[in-house]
């Protein structure tokens, strides 16, 4: 019976490919291998409840779920002190050419790579209020900066939204397998091998510097109506009803960043590595970055009192900004529950005694071409890395693929959804703040993102071939 096990994933696929959601996907993936643990009806839902209670039972996952939700909220409150609109005001005004302008774009990866919806929000409305000075199309400004937003941001290993997410799904996948080994330890040897990121921050780099477009700014294509230079109002935490200071981004940004890589440095030195990297790798990562920014939270809530904002008011947008993570914490707990339906129906069994047959060799492309198809139509790169992370370990272990190979290209075929698909939130998001048509915009980058595909498979299968 060990073959049913693959049927929930076949199940959450076509649901998310058909609905173009995500979690229905996974939620009928879920209910397809409660059912099947426990064919009955009640014995069905009660086993679906108890796949769900499984992931929250867990310290690590509670742990995300409160970083995630804090991390949110500390920018909700960011938005109402202006710190957000006061950093944009602050670059607008002092950026005159298009080469100050992207570098700026470039150069605010360093404080603003926590996550890739906080980075598009604090950046695009800067762009838009340069457009006719940088004398750029505005899908190749949508482009410029979603470059550095997703693809750069899963290849940072500390301080970010992703990290925790991305150490928990290889975690989860290695206990599913019975594997011994280190989640966090894993995601990082496998950064190298994201290709597809690399790649297309090296074509975003091209575009930025060195590609000279014959076409004037204006002569966009693809905009639902004519683009102008006004930035207020174009996203809500810009609003002009907001002040603006840009301290109020700075210092709390400042705050959490300098506390994480001093406390993860704290972490694995008083486990006696007195070495930078070993005490970095060594350290308990997650509970450093919870404890870093809760202690930060707890300081900018002090620092806005001090500047006589409502109190009120700073937990009304704390708790609204910690909300907007909701759907993701959804997701989240139906991703874990999913994790634990597959290790209960023996899906590594299935994998091992069934696909022992598959070389190696064609592992890694065939997992990241497989799964940016799935990320491209589902729109989601944790959903598909939730998905796809368990087979692909397992199959890395079953064939003798080097793991971090492996996991390396699960986490690129992601990347490559978020930053192509037309249903990403990164996407659209870009879309309504330089006022593009969504479905325009995602066609335009779909000629180098796929560029960077085939560049990334065919990396996938000439490092396969020498490891």
């Amino acid at each position: 019976m060990d073959w049913l096990s693959i049927l929930p994933f076949v199940v959450v696929i076509l649901v998310a490919i058909k609905t173009k959601l995500v979690i229905p996907g996974l939620t009928a993936g879920l209910l397809t291998a409660s059912f099947i643990h426990k064919p009955s009806l009640i014995g069905g839902l009660e086993q679906f409840y108890q796949f769900i209670m499984s992931g929250l039972k867990d310290e690590s996952n509670i742990k995300i779920i409160i970083f995630l939700y804090m991390f949110t909220g500390l920018i909700g409150m960011m938005k109402y002190t202006g710190g957000i609109k006061g950093f944009v005001q602050t670059a607008s005004s002092k950026i005159n050419s298009k080469r100050g302008a992207l570098f700026l774009t470039w150069l605010s990866t360093l404080g603003t790579f926590s996550a890739p919806s906080f980075r598009i929000v604090t950046v695009a409305p800067i762009m838009k209020a340069l457009l006719k000075k940088v004398k750029m199309t505005p899908q190749e400004l949508g482009f410029v900066i979603e470059t550095t937003a997703t693809p750069v941001i899963v290849l940072i290993p500390i301080a970010t939204a992703f990290v925790g997410y991305m150490s928990s799904v290889v975690d989860l996948s290695l206990k599913g397998q019975g594997l011994e080994g280190d989640g966090y330890r894993l995601f990082i040897e496998s950064i190298p091998f994201n290709f597809f990121s690399i790649a297309i921050i090296i074509i975003g780099f091209y575009l930025s510097f060195f590609h000279h477009n014959k076409k004037p700014a204006t002569d966009a294509g693809n905009l639902e109506k004519e683009i102008d230079d006004k930035w207020e109002d174009c996203h809500p935490v810009v609003s002009r009803d907001l002040p603006a200071k840009t301290i109020n981004l700075l210092v709390p940004l400042s705050g959490v960043i300098l506390l994480t890589l001093l406390l993860t440095y704290w972490s694995g030195y008083e486990k006696g590595f007195t070495g930078l990297i070993e005490a970095f790798i060594e350290a308990d990562v997650l509970d450093a970055m919870v404890f870093a920014l809760l202690t930060t939270v707890l300081l900018t809530f002090v620092f806005y009192l001090f500047q006589k904002f409502s109190l009120k008011n700073l937990v009304t947008f704390f708790i609204e900004g910690g909300n907007d993570m909701m759907a993701v914490i959804v997701l989240l707990t139906v991703v874990w529950g999913l994790a634990s339906s597959a290790e209960a129906l023996g899906f590594s069994s299935f994998v091992t005694t069934n696909l022992n047959w598959i070389p190696a060799l064609f592992v890694p492309p065939v997992l990241f071409l497989v799964g940016s198809f799935i990320s491209y139509f589902i729109g989601s790169s944790w959903g598909t890395w939730g998905i796809l992370m368990p087979l692909g370990i397992s199959l890395g272990a079953t064939t003798g693929t080097p793991l971090p190979l492996v996991i390396g290209a699960v986490f690129a075929s992601g990347t490559f959804g978020a930053f192509s698909s037309p249903l990403s939130d990164n996407t659209n998001t870009i879309a309504k703040i330089l006022k593009l048509n969504t479905m325009a915009y995602a066609t335009f980058k779909l000629k180098p993102a796929l560029i960077g595909a085939a560049v990334s498979a065919i990396g996938y299968f000439v490092v396969s071939f020498i490891i």
